[in-house]
């Protein structure tokens, strides 16, 4: 994992109640910024509010336009990196599978009356089973990506070379990145396919929304009520690793049952020590070398069940 910027700040969703411009003037940036819009996908050029909201100060790097003619220019490592996606996915349904069944348990000791000593040594196991889940999880998947890194080699590839030394350039310019959010996995692998981390130096970095997720340590997928019913959340992968200890939760109040105790409790517990924190609309935790602080609209998760301010650590 890369070291983390000198400023990182997870906002709140930008789509209806826009801060990106406000928190940056707060933090003294005023020059170019690197725009990472992959999440969106096709859409990724479609940019214009983002580029009004920070005065046309935006550079687009394109990543998901250039991991589009990386495949076009080198079938090889496209065909590889299907193949491997595809087995990434079956390992995600495996460990979903498993792992529903493994909080299922946690949910039901968590709710049985009394706190024997008993109860609580199997409460804490049932969590531990789950925590070991999760680490097995992401451990099979480095595997998996240290495999293809070492057969294919992506980084001294010609059509990689070729655009990540454009990207370069263009991020030369700036003095921030901003990333957007969108479909987490797509945002994820294309800001890996460039080595995004390794260009970043000492730019401030503003995420929101699945760019926020993607920055962290793991990726952490969540939606509590699904059309089929409860969900659990479940660990997608390793992320970038850019800010360390937070796990961010981006439109927590729509997609989480925040007033289920239970549920609040085992999440926090899960993640514990890293700290689960709620990025509402207008929230913003600015994360620095020496500690964060954070807005209104920031919140984390206690293991006490509770949903609690953000302030300053």
């Amino acid at each position: 994992m890369k070291a983390p910027a000198r400023i990182v700040a997870l906002l709140g969703p930008q789509r209806f109640h826009p801060t990106l411009r406000d928190v940056m003037t707060s933090l003294g940036m005023q020059g170019r910024v690197a725009a990472i819009t992959a999440g969106w996908q096709e859409r990724e050029r479609e940019d214009q509010d983002l580029r009004d909201h920070l005065d046309e100060r935006t550079v687009n790097l394109e990543l998901y336009a250039r991991g589009e003619r990386v495949a076009q220019r080198d079938p090889e490592l496209a065909a590889a990196h299907h193949a491997r996606q595809d087995r990434v996915r079956r390992l995600q349904e495996l460990y979903r599978q498993r792992l529903a069944f493994a909080l299922d348990a946690c949910a039901v000791l968590a709710r049985a009356p009394g706190a024997d000593a008993d109860l609580d040594h199997e409460r804490r196991a049932a969590l531990e089973a789950v925590r070991a889940l999760d680490a097995a999880h992401l451990q099979r998947l480095r595997e998996i990506h240290a495999e293809f890194e070492s057969r294919m080699k992506p980084a001294e590839r010609e059509a990689v070379i070729h655009e990540r030394t454009e990207i370069a350039r263009l991020m030369d310019s700036t003095d921030a990145v901003a990333i957007a959010g969108g479909h987490v996995a797509v945002l994820l692998n294309r800001l890996r396919q460039f080595d995004i981390a390794g260009l970043l130096g000492g730019r401030a970095v503003f995420a929101w929304s699945a760019g926020a997720m993607a920055i962290a340590e793991n990726v952490v997928l969540f939606y509590d009520l699904t059309p089929h019913g409860s969900s659990w959340p479940e660990v997608l992968d390793e992320g970038l690793g850019v800010v360390k200890g937070v796990v961010p939760l981006p439109h927590a109040r729509r997609r989480l049952n925040l007033d289920d105790r239970v549920r609040v409790s085992l999440m926090a517990s899960r993640f514990e020590p890293a700290m689960c924190a709620a990025l509402e609309d207008g929230a913003a935790l600015v994360v620095r070398p020496d500690g964060w602080s954070a807005g209104e609209g920031a919140r984390r998760l206690s293991q006490a069940g509770a949903v609690e301010p953000l302030g300053v650590a």
